[in-house]
Order: C-alpha cells, then sequence, then structure tokens
C-alpha cells in the first residue's frame, strides 16, 4: 500500500480524506467536529439543519404560515438557525484541527439565503462551501464575499468546464478543489446526464483524468480533485494515488461515516447498513427534484415502484385507440383508455387502489384512498424545500410561485420522508426507517463483509479514519 500523505487544500496541509456532506440533520456538527479533529476536513450540512433549544434539545421543524410563501420563510429561518448551530458545534470539537465545511444544495429552496445566513452567523468557523444538485455559478461569489475556498460538485468536465467559463475564472485563488461525484455510485442526488445510463456504470478513471485535462487548460494543475462516490478500502485506489496524470487526488466518504458512533442516525438505520446485500442500493428517478437518487430499497422505494407502475395514459374524450370509458373520482367523472388499460385498471380498483391520480403525463396512478389522502396533504403542506418541486409543483420564482405544472402524485415530500427518517425514535423506528427514505451509496452492501465490522462493530470517526489511513 502506497503512504497516504498530507495533501494542500484550502491553504493548509490536511489527510486527503473528506467527509461527504449528507443533508437534512444527516452530516452534523459532531460528526463534522471529530472528522476535522481527526486530520480531515469534516462537512456539516445547512440543508435544514437540527437547531436546539435553551435545553439543548431538538426544535422540531413545525411549519405555522398558512401560505406556501410563509411556510418557505420559516424553513429558510430553520435552515439558517441551525446551520449556525451545527458549525457552531463542529468548530468546537475540531479544535482548530483539520477543516470545516459546510455542505449546501444549489436547488435547495432559498439556497443563496441560507448560505448567506449561517456565514454571517457564524464568522470564521467554517473555511469552505461544497456546493451540488445544480450548477452553483455564484458559488464562487459567496465564497468570495466571505474569503473563504469554494468546492464545486460536479460530474464531467463538461460541467466543470461551464462552470469556470461563466464564473469561477474570477476567483480563481479562492477554488480549494473540485469535487468529482460519480454519479452511479455515490449516495443522494447524482448527475446522471440525459445521454448517460443509469443502468451501465462508466470507469471513473477516464472521466476523472477528462477532468484534470480540462483543469489543466485553465492552469488548475495543482488543485486537487476529490473522488467521491465508491471508494471504500484505499488500497483499490492505488493507481490513483501519487498518479502524474491524475495530479492531487482526495478521496470523500459519505456512506461509511453513517456506521459511527458520532454519527446521528437512528440505531435501526445503522442496524440495517449492516445486513445490506449487494444491489440493496441502487439508482431511482423518483425524487422531486428530478434528479436520479441512491437510496436503500425498502417499503417505501417499493410504494413508490408500485404507484408508477399502476399507470395508464387516459384521453378526456374518445380518441384513437382510447375508447373505453372509464369513471374516476367521487363523482365517476368519465375518461377515456385503451380497453387493455381499463381492464387493468379495474383490476387495481378490485385490489383497493380505487382512487386515480393524474399526473402532469396526461396518465392516471392508481392508489388506495389512504394513500391519496396522505399525497393530497403533503402536497398542500409545501414548504418550498427546494428551488422547484414536481410533487408539489412549488417553484420559489416569483410572480407565480408555481413551476407551472400539475403537481405529481408519483413523487413525494422529500423534506418530510428525510426528517421522518432522520428522527425516528422509540422502539418503532425500525418501521419509520422503512417507510422512509435511507439514501447511501451503492457500496454500502460492503458494510456486511467488511471484516473490521465483524460482529457488529461501530468505530468512532477516529477509528474510522485510522482504519482508512491504513488502506485496508
Amino acid at each position: 500500500m502506497k503512504p497516504i500523505n498530507a495533501i494542500r487544500m484550502g491553504g493548509t496541509d490536511i489527510l486527503p480524506l473528506v467527509e461527504g456532506g449528507k443533508g437534512v440533520s444527516i452530516s452534523t456538527g459532531v460528526s463534522a467536529g471529530h472528522w476535522a479533529a481527526a486530520g480531515g476536513a469534516g462537512t456539516v450540512s445547512i440543508v435544514n439543519a437540527d437547531s436546539y433549544d435553551a435545553d439543548g434539545n431538538i426544535v422540531p421543524q413545525v411549519y405555522h404560515g398558512k401560505t406556501r410563501r410563509e411556510r418557505h420563510e420559516e424553513l429558510v429561518d430553520y435552515a439558517i438557525r441551525g446551520g449556525i448551530a451545527q458549525a457552531r458545534i463542529a468548530h468546537e470539537i475540531a479544535g482548530g484541527k483539520g477543516r470545516i465545511h459546510a455542505n449546501i444544495l444549489w436547488e435547495m429552496g432559498g439556497a443563496e439565503r441560507v448560505i448567506n445566513g449561517v456565514l454571517e452567523g457564524a464568522p470564521g468557523l467554517i473555511q469552505g462551501l461544497t456546493c451540488g444538485a445544480g450548477m452553483p455559478y455564484r458559488l464562487s461569489d459567496i465564497a468570495a464575499k466571505f474569503g473563504i475556498h469554494y468546492y464545486p460538485i460536479v460530474s464531467s468536465a463538461r460541467a466543470f468546464n461551464a462552470l469556470w467559463r461563466r464564473s469561477y475564472h474570477k476567483t480563481a485563488e479562492l477554488l480549494g478543489a473540485v469535487v468529482y461525484e460519480d454519479p452511479w455510485r455515490a449516495g443522494g442526488h447524482n448527475g446522471l446526464s440525459n445521454t448517460e445510463n443509469p443502468l451501465a456504470p462508466e470507469d471513473p478513471f477516464p472521466r476523472v483524468l477528462a477532468l484534470r485535462k480540462q483543469m489543466r487548460a485553465f492552469g488548475l494543475d495543482e488543485t486537487p480533485i476529490i473522488m467521491a462516490g465508491g471508494v471504500w478500502w484505499l488500497e483499490e485506489w492505488q493507481d490513483w494515488i501519487d498518479n502524474p496524470e491524475l495530479g492531487p487526488i482526495v478521496f470523500q466518504f459519505g456512506t461509511r461515516p453513517l456506521l459511527t458512533q458520532e454519527s446521528p442516525i437512528p440505531q435501526a438505520w445503522k442496524d440495517r447498513l449492516l445486513t445490506l446485500k449487494k444491489g440493496d442500493v441502487f439508482l431511482n428517478r423518483f425524487s422531486p427534484t428530478g434528479f436520479y437518487s441512491s437510496a436503500v430499497n425498502n417499503s417505501f422505494l417499493r410504494e413508490l415502484r408500485g404507484r408508477s407502475e399502476r399507470q395508464i395514459p387516459f384521453s378526456p374524450e374518445a380518441l384513437g385507440e382510447h375508447t373505453m370509458a372509464l369513471a374516476i373520482g367521487a363523482r365517476g367523472r368519465q375518461v377515456f383508455v385503451t380497453p387493455a388499460d381499463g381492464q387493468r385498471a379495474h383490476l387495481w380498483m378490485e385490489e383497493g387502489h380505487t382512487e386515480a391520480m393524474r399526473t402532469p403525463d396526461n396518465t392516471l396512478v392508481f392508489v388506495s384512498p389512504p394513500r391519496a389522502r396522505e399525497i393530497l396533504t403533503d402536497q398542500g403542506a409545501c414548504m418550498g424545500c427546494l428551488s422547484e418541486c414536481r410533487f408539489s409543483n412549488w417553484s420559489q420564482k416569483p410572480p407565480a410561485y408555481s413551476n407551472g405544472h400539475k403537481a405529481d402524485p408519483r413523487s413525494y415530500c422529500i423534506q418530510k420522508t428525510l426528517q421522518d427518517a432522520a428522527h425516528a425514535h422509540g422502539p418503532d423506528q425500525a418501521e419509520v426507517i422503512d417507510h422512509n427514505l435511507m439514501f447511501g451509496g451503492t457500496n454500502a452492501w460492503r458494510f456486511a463483509t467488511d471484516p473490521f465490522y465483524a460482529n457488529g462493530f461501530v468505530p468512532t470517526v477516529a477509528q474510522l479514519l485510522e482504519r482508512i489511513m491504513t488502506g485496508r
């Protein structure tokens, strides 16, 4: 195993190990602080992070506004207060060691307001901004305003080329590194393009090499690239270490920090990680963002798959092959479907999926009455957690505050399910976890096979970094 040496990043020498950011109360100040204290770059998520009351209890993010815009303002306020709280915790634990980064999603609702609010409220506590889930052109401007480094997340050389030419060339001195997030292997939302096959993962080496060649064309020979997604044992990446073709490389770990003593996820979630098998984590396209995302297969994803499978096109009038009348809704309004689809619809209704919900694509999905009520309730409670949402048709752009499309019942309220998963507790937490979204990288199955976790061993963050540094 090649030696793993410190690397210059963000103006200081640190271990080439970065904690990947995981939103909504998962990458906390505790985890990030301990990662930095061990010499790496810890990452605090400021995507609706937890804040605390005077007694140290988590403040529930309850929304009282009557309109989406009012609830959106509450959400931004929660996010700023939570981000400041987590930054303070991380700074105190790190004790001046390593680096503390803040992770934000560019397509998060109010992203720029949240970033500015957290950095203003926690001056000097955050040394870097990591940002993906979109094309964050203004990330460099925000970093320059506060005099900190920035770390854009891209999935291709082409994406970085666009960011550099439009904006980043003006603040090259603050570009701490470029994060290459593998769109097939990383957990959470991924940047697959329309031309890339989600079922055919590409080798990351030529993609990262292409990114380095693009960076060298801009004079960024010594700016590190952070490899994110699919990294487990560093001995599997020896060809990347000190490789003159690739230049300086840093490795990011997003999934492995989930299973540490400092990780805030519920115990049932940690227990589930230790039982995963290969193939239990995969890409899906149910997210209201429109991006592919990587998550653990559970009853939540199975219900979403079933919802989309119980789907047929329809016409408001008899047209072409749509000759069979089908009564839907409480009023029995007629639509027209093909005879074959009509037979399928009757079978689904006999199974209890009696509610037909319209999609923006002029199709009907069939769900049970309780599920239909839940979908409509969640859509009505939207707080604008995304810049645009397919599930609720929210858009943060005035004057309409709508994306102009019908709300899509094939998706879900991502804020609700991530909050429920992160804060599950008590004797029924395993059931709660199974019924909500569990993001994870596609290598998460390796928890069950890696001898480091034998007999259910859960390391501290410091023990995990020590193990990673051995390469095995």
